[in-house]
């Protein structure tokens, strides 16, 4: 049964490329820039090593992940916006660069709605509530507790202000009536380290970033936040089912390139995408370390970006959140 759908997803990818113009069928002809505009360590930069690898076997080109991290991954995704449009610098954004920050830095280097074009969404990202083993809490309740007792004397640490862990945070915070410290990092690695070396107590980060330092018993998991639980982390139950009913806030990562890219281009790398995560070997490294891969059209992407700035945009507007 694999082998005749793997078949029949070659087939179709042929079909897809014969119909295609020249310039896409011989693309690419040199190496891919793929930039991360965090530091490395994070579920972004993770995200984009796995793609990047599978890509630059299928396409027999490299596939270089350069991470310019900075501002929220302004920095990279600035350096991206005004490089070249030919396809061979490309983003790896998520949900914060590309639906979060329109809405928290309304100066921009940028314009986010004309300086991408979107191709693909790889992977929704589920986050980990984790504490470092020395908070003596083994439970999402017992942490509630534990918070309650001490307002504002935890701490939890972020990949930065107005990211999808922030958000969450914060919404967990909301609607559990505790006073936690932020603490912003540049990136999810900078946050994770810190959480490990016991200067925060927590941090709500992707479980792609962060389920080998939980595996390795660096990290205690208490809960996931998606409404279902993660396969990577099977036994760790979800926030909906142990204390907060409805809870639901994941992350996701996406392929974009600058804009003004020719629309062939874009087609093509969003077919090699789609016949990439249709592999099964493909898809197991995403989903071991808890990501779960989904691949889109550039039209699909289009939607969903334009769905979440608007739902983020109504979230950071009635709960005044703000980047200071």
């Amino acid at each position: 049964m694999y082998t005749s759908r793997l078949a029949l997803t070659f087939a179709i990818a042929l079909g897809a490329m014969a119909s295609m113009p020249v310039g896409a069928q011989t693309y690419p002809s040199r190496a891919v820039t793929l930039v991360v505009p965090f530091p490395p360590g994070g579920g972004t930069d993770t995200g984009a090593r796995i793609i990047a690898d599978q890509l630059s076997k299928r396409w027999g080109q490299a596939v270089v992940v350069e991470n310019k991290g900075g501002a929220a991954g302004q920095i990279g995704a600035d350096f991206v916006a005004k490089a070249k449009p030919d396809g061979y610098t490309l983003l790896l954004g998520n949900i914060g660069t590309q639906a979060i920050n329109p809405s928290l830095y309304p100066k921009m280097a940028y314009d986010p709605d004309t300086a991408f074009a979107p191709i693909s969404l790889l992977a929704e990202l589920p986050l980990a509530m984790m504490v470092n083993p020395a908070v003596p809490a083994h439970t999402a309740a017992e942490f509630i507790a534990l918070a309650k007792s001490r307002p504002g004397t935890l701490s939890y640490s972020s990949a930065g202000a107005g990211g999808a862990p922030h958000l969450a945070t914060e919404l967990f915070k909301d609607r559990t009536g505790t006073f936690i410290l932020h603490v912003p990092y540049r990136g999810g690695g900078p946050a994770i380290a810190d959480l490990l070396a016991g200067h925060v107590q927590l941090s709500f980060m992707t479980v792609l970033e962060a389920s080998a330092h939980i595996k390795a018993g660096k990290l205690r998991a208490l809960a996931v936040t998606s409404d279902k639980r993660v396969s990577a982390l099977p036994e760790v139950p979800t926030l909906s089912e142990s204390v907060l009913p409805g809870f639901n806030a994941v992350s996701w990562i996406g392929l974009l390139a600058p804009g003004g890219t020719p629309q062939d281009i874009v087609d093509k790398i969003a077919l090699d995408i789609r016949t990439t995560l249709a592999d099964e070997s493909a898809k197991a490294r995403f989903v071991s370390l808890g990501g779960v891969p989904h691949a889109t059209t550039p039209q699909e992407f289009s939607k969903l970006i334009t769905e979440d700035k608007r739902r983020y945009a109504q979230l950071i507007r009635s709960r005044k959140i703000t980047t200071d």
